[in-house]
């Protein structure tokens, strides 16, 4: 019984839950993201997701605007990738990534790269609807670090 309780609690340590989603405004929605602002939670993303509802997602934050690169591994969802700024300004879209597949050979997972201290990862098509373009401000963004 005891080794049980201590590898629940293992695995609970292992595995935090996820934090509260937080809302950014768009220009024509409010988005409920929850944020991935450490490595493993980066790394981890929307991995094995296999529905996201309208107008939600993730935010990823890095400790500065710098070129990053995405690997969809194991994302099972088309998504759209918004690149922003530490400004909040839109720096480009990456729209309709296609879904990968568990059994997905790594050398055909897409990858998308672009340049920002955010990104912002939206059901595919999403941004399109929600006014998100390059030079679109995400407001509240710039307060989160």
């Amino acid at each position: 019984m005891f080794s049980l309780l201590a590898f629940a609690l293992a695995l609970q340590t292992a595995t935090p839950a996820p934090a509260a989603p937080i809302v950014l405004r768009a220009p024509a929605a409010a988005l409920r993201l929850e944020v991935a602002d450490t490595e493993p939670a980066r790394e981890r993303g929307l991995m094995n997701r296999t529905f996201l509802a309208a107008h939600t997602g993730m935010l990823f934050v890095f400790d500065r605007d710098r070129p990053v690169e995405f690997w969809m591994k194991n994302t099972l969802v088309p998504l759209d990738m918004v690149f922003v700024g530490s400004d909040g300004v839109v720096r480009s879209v990456a729209a309709r990534v296609p879904a990968t597949s568990l059994s997905t050979p790594d050398a055909r997972i897409p990858r998308r790269d672009g340049s920002g201290k955010y990104v912002i990862e939206l059901p595919a098509g999403e941004a399109m609807l929600d006014g998100i373009r390059p030079g679109a401000i995400i407001h509240g963004i710039t307060a989160i670090e």
